[in-house]
């Protein structure tokens, strides 16, 4: 990977997945600015990398807007743009309230939306890239996944249209659809024993996914050496979406 001189933002960064990114594009010499809506834990984790940062609601899109000027100001353009943001709701839709559908329709596809409005605006001069992060659940029916499969399949749908919205501006939208994968997002899974079990036995390589599987699978979508890939979902999810091995 050559990211020397590159110049990424990563919203969501501070969380499992875009910890990773952020680290392995930092490692790369590229020019980083993160985000997210936690100051805190955003305050720390760009204290550790070295780097600036960004509060915000990233389904707002006048703090989306805010975020890219702020981008361009600090790091002079934007080559890369990787929205980790997220949430999780296992519930059937029968229980599910307004308020719980409509907080992960915000936090995953109005992040997303907002992320690829402002995002590829900023682009439309020079070019860039940006990867969205979907899941397993868009591509395979999963019970009590209602509310997160509709939010994610909607970020496969769009990723389709705006990397063909785009494409003549050399701008490339891909997206990353991972199965379950160890992070703070789903310790109510991972630290239950029996959840956990059924989980791995879920996903024919019989084992859950880390952040570092889904992270790599990022970076190298924004990896120029990999820039004739626009409008696909690489899904990685240890076979759950596609394979079924045991009876």
């Amino acid at each position: 990977m050559a990211f020397d001189n590159s110049c990424f933002l990563v919203i969501g960064a501070y969380g499992g997945i875009g910890s990773v990114v952020c680290k392995i594009l930092k490692k790369n010499n590229a020019n980083l600015l993160i985000a997210g809506r936690d100051s805190s834990r955003l305050e720390a984790f760009s204290n550790e990398l070295g780097c600036s940062s960004f509060t915000l609601d990233a389904s707002d899109f006048s703090q989306m807007d805010s975020l890219i000027e702020f981008a361009i100001k600090t790091m002079g353009k934007i080559d890369g743009i990787v929205n980790c943001c997220g949430s999780l709701l296992l519930k059937p839709a029968h229980i599910t309230s307004d308020s719980e559908y409509l907080s992960v329709i915000q936090s995953n596809l109005t992040s997303a939306f907002a992320t690829i409005r402002s995002g590829c605006r900023s682009m439309m001069g020079h070019g860039g890239s940006v990867v969205l992060i979907s899941s397993a659940a868009a591509k395979v029916g999963l019970s009590n996944h209602e509310a997160i499969a509709c939010a994610k399949a909607g970020i496969i749908g769009l990723t389709q249209s705006a990397a063909a919205t785009y494409a003549s501006k050399n701008i490339r939208v891909n997206c990353v659809a991972p199965g379950l994968v160890s992070t703070g997002l789903t310790k109510t899974i991972t630290n239950n024993e029996n959840a956990l079990k059924a989980s791995i036995s879920m996903h024919p390589l019989g084992k859950i996914g880390s952040p570092d599987d889904i992270a790599s699978a990022v970076v190298w979508l924004l990896d120029p050496a990999n820039s004739w890939i626009t409008g696909q979902t690489i899904v990685v999810d240890g076979g759950l979406s596609s394979l079924k091995t045991r009876s």
